[in-house]
């Protein structure tokens, strides 16, 4: 245990050294100062970090509750399941429900929902448990789509503020996210295991930052929609065709699928693998989010540095690859060694920290704007059957006998990312190579005619 919190406290280091050198090499530092935009800034913020942090307390110790409950690893696993689908068939028809019926009822409709998933995690009750899944899966699909269609709406059409601040903002609720998230990681384990109030406890201390994020929102923000009707269907096909028929938005669409759907099994597994030396899951949880936030700033710095982002994508592959594969080693069912899987999930979460801001970069810059919610959605449609498939295989004997065949199937999955991400490459750089010569003639072509 002394070990883990010195791991900890050198993670928490080593992420507070490279935040430095990030705000040094930030260019934009001085952007987004309007005294109205920073007033705006933090009335959207006094929301949605309550409602975040509530989000993330509910993070380290859901497997466990179920465990403590006394359900199996198969019975767990299908209630990770019925989360993951409900995103999937509800998360689509979330972003169309905000813009048509407001984005802030969506938002306030979240803290109500979020609510009740955790008020229903007080029941032992099998068939209850499940439809707190069902309910916090909708919930969370409101919260990574209303919440950003809300302030989009206000910073560009009520307010007018230019959209180069956009970013300005959402870099510093990342920042805040990742800070919320190591301290939510701390609070849930001072609740659950210092004051011994076990793993239900950080459920219940999530729904006063909920009703707090309602009432902010209620007194605070205002209503928009979208203003136009949208065709669904047609939408819909529009974007399965440009996935298919668009090379880079494919392999996009493929590499957040394989990669995306392994974060979401390791999510599910790395509780039952530490858990069997007694780890202190709300500091293991806080360590891997420090280590996101390290991964996070390498993208900061290197990406400041001129740094192709392709080849930082193609990094964070390598290196969720080269974890996984050490956890294919640490889960020997014979001998498993749990130190080495404490050490693999966190060169994980480095690689996911690199990853995520670097998809984005690439999703914003090739997928286009028009079709970019529906092209979204039919990445996660393959993204949740990968995982939902691998966690319903726990019922079948030869994974019941150790998750090192689960992790076999990441492998495969982060190699299929590999081999996307290097064709990814080559084609950007077959791109810019274009261009240049493109550029070049133009340039001697205007030469001749002077």
């Amino acid at each position: 245990m002394v070990v883990l919190y010195a791991v900890f406290l050198v993670l928490a280091c080593l992420a507070s050294l490279l935040q430095i050198m990030v705000y040094r090499f930030k260019k934009d530092v001085l952007l987004g100062n309007n005294p109205q935009f920073l007033k705006f800034q933090r009335g959207y913020f006094s929301a949605y970090l309550p409602a975040m942090f509530a989000d993330w307390l509910q993070g380290p110790y859901l497997y466990k509750l179920y465990n403590y409950y006394g359900f199996q690893e198969e019975q767990i696993a299908v209630l990770y399941v019925f989360g993951f689908a409900s995103t999937v068939l509800l998360g689509t028809w979330i972003p169309l429900a905000a813009d048509q019926f407001g984005r802030k009822k969506m938002c306030i409709l979240f803290t109500i929902l979020y609510s009740i998933s955790c008020l229903l995690k007080l029941s032992r009750n099998y068939a209850v448990l499940l439809l707190g899944r069902l309910v916090g899966g909708v919930a969370t699909s409101v919260l990574f789509s209303a919440f950003e269609a809300w302030y989009i709406h206000e910073h560009t059409e009520t307010h007018d503020f230019p959209k180069e601040w956009i970013a300005v903002t959402f870099t510093k609720a990342s920042f805040w996210n990742g800070v919320l998230a190591i301290l939510a990681g701390l609070t849930a384990n001072i609740f659950s295991e210092w004051f011994g109030l076990g793993p239900v406890a950080p459920y219940i201390l999530a729904i006063p930052f909920l009703i707090f994020a309602g009432v902010m929102m209620s007194t605070h923000w205002n209503e928009n929609y979208s203003g136009h009707k949208v065709n669904f269907q047609k939408l819909c096909f529009e974007g399965l065709k440009k996935t298919l028929t668009h090379e880079k938005v494919f392999l996009i669409g493929a590499i957040e699928s394989s990669y995306e759907s392994v974060i979401y099994i390791i999510i599910f597994l790395w509780t039952p693998i530490l858990d069997r030396e007694k780890f202190s899951l709300g500091i293991v949880f806080s360590s891997f989010m420090i280590s996101i936030l390290i991964g996070s700033g390498l993208y900061q710095i290197a990406s400041s540095k001129n740094v192709p982002i392709t080849n930082l994508l193609l990094s964070s592959v390598i290196i969720a690859l080269f974890a996984n594969i050490l956890c294919v080693i640490s889960t020997n069912p014979t001998h498993p060694n749990t130190a080495l899987s404490f050490t693999s999930f966190l060169i994980f979460e480095v690689g996911v920290g690199l990853y995520f801001p670097a998809m984005g970069f690439l999703r914003n810059n090739i997928i286009p704007e028009t079709h970019r919610t529906n092209i979204m959605n039919w990445f996660r449609i393959p993204l949740n059957l990968i995982s939902c498939i691998v966690l319903l295989l726990l019922h079948e004997d030869v994974f019941q006998h150790g998750n090192r065949m689960i992790f076999v199937v990441c492998v495969g999955l982060q190699a299929l990312a590999l081999v996307c991400s290097v064709r990814f490459v080559k084609i950007a750089k077959e791109d810019d190579m274009r261009q240049e010569t493109l550029l070049l003639a133009e340039t001697e072509h205007i030469h001749n005619i002077f």
